[in-house]
């Protein structure tokens, strides 16, 4: 599955393709008029997502109706309307075509009939999810069940102060996607930037204390050391503001079903939304990583880190602090997975034992064979 081109078309075509895509949060476009594109390589297409005159949000395929051409270039802005580049057909921000520059010499024309071609957008949380689907088989919160439901009234909205970072890696979507989906790592990759904040006496190896599965979909709770000592630094940090490594956080934030027993020794909440989207979860913050396929041995990798406004100097230095030690350890978690893809193209390994502490990677490729069907179809189920 991460090294087989066939593999990976059949991905393009039965999961990307079919299934709802977290692209962004409704703050990037807050007022009418304003838009982002997100260059969906896996589907094979561009879509721009604008906020309409009446509020709500719309997608769209980034391709003119005369000729094809790319209508928005930039990754972000706003307007009034779209202006083709090419021959200047004019669209508003619905979609509609406007303005046909020499409509005359069209003949059999009706611009109601050529306007953008849209893509299903649905929000929930706050977060733009799309499906390029023609007719998706579900709606988003269908889609999202019952984990939808459990990881809701977190106050993602207020926690707006965004920190990201993106880079291109060579490997496999999968390869960057398994790698945050285990503790079973944290003990050797992360002893320098986070000692003994998700390691014990009581657990030594970073054993999850609770997993749950939801259909496509995922969630475990990440231990966190209740005597986690902070260093002189990270102490200062701690004075005015959340972090990663604290364990005194107000779990009143968190929904009723994440950490119900609201245990001190709660590190954050770990979910996978299939097919590319973690979220984390815990008292004062939240982040994402994301993994958009470019080709069987590439993928852009996202990761977003939110916290709420500062409002004072010290705050600010404790967002700085915690985020710079946060971009650490995603540093150390993305130093394996070239090296990974780079041994598993030399296909001397045909299969690897998973134990019980990365189980959520078991079932991540559970559900995509179930989606994709590459082995049942070949006899090999």
């Amino acid at each position: 599955p991460c090294i087989s081109a066939e593999y990976f078309e059949l991905e393009r075509e039965r999961v990307f393709r079919k299934v709802w895509l977290y692209v962004g949060r409704q703050e990037e476009i807050p007022n009418p008029g304003d838009y982002m594109v997100r260059d969906l390589k896996a589907c094979r297409t561009s879509v721009i997502f604008v906020r309409v005159r009446d509020g709500t949000i719309r997608g769209f395929h980034n391709i003119c109706s005369h000729r094809g051409n790319k209508l928005a270039w930039d990754e972000a802005g706003s307007c009034q309307n779209f202006s083709c580049k090419f021959h200047g057909w004019v669209y508003d921000t619905a979609g509609q075509l406007v303005s046909v520059p020499d409509e005359e010499y069209f003949h059999n024309f009706d611009k109601a009939e050529n306007g953008l071609v849209p893509v299903a957008t649905a929000l929930w949380q706050g977060f733009l999810f799309a499906n390029v689907d023609p007719q998706p088989s579900q709606s988003l919160d269908d889609y999202l069940g019952a984990w939808g439901t459990r990881m809701s009234g977190f106050p993602y909205g207020e926690l707006t102060a965004r920190y990201a970072y993106k880079t291109e890696l060579k490997c496999n979507w999968k390869v960057a996607l398994d790698a945050f989906s285990e503790g079973y790592h944290v003990n050797v990759i992360h002893g320098q930037s986070y000692p003994d904040t998700f390691t014990g006496k009581n657990n030594a190896m970073c054993h999850l204390p609770e997993v749950r599965f939801y259909g496509p979909h995922r969630s475990c709770i990440v231990y966190g050391n209740p005597d986690h000592k902070p260093s002189p630094a990270a102490a200062v940090a701690y004075r005015f503001g959340e972090a990663v490594t604290k364990r005194s956080g107000a779990q009143d934030q968190l929904p009723a079903e994440v950490n119900p027993t609201r245990s001190a020794e709660f590190g954050f909440d770990l979910d996978v939304v299939f097919p590319n989207l973690v979220l984390h979860i815990l008292p004062g913050m939240w982040f994402t990583h994301q993994f958009w396929p470019l080709a069987v041995d590439r993928t852009l990798w996202e990761g977003r880190a939110y916290w709420p406004p500062a409002k004072t100097p010290g705050e600010r230095f404790a967002q700085e602090f915690n985020n710079t030690v946060l971009r650490n350890a995603w540093l150390e978690d993305t130093a394996t997975m070239e090296a990974t893809q780079e041994a598993l193209s030399s296909r001397v390994k045909t299969h690897f034992h998973l134990q019980d502490q990365e189980i959520l990677i078991r079932h991540s490729y559970k559900v995509l064979e179930d989606y994709v069907g590459f082995y049942t179809e070949n006899g090999n189920a």
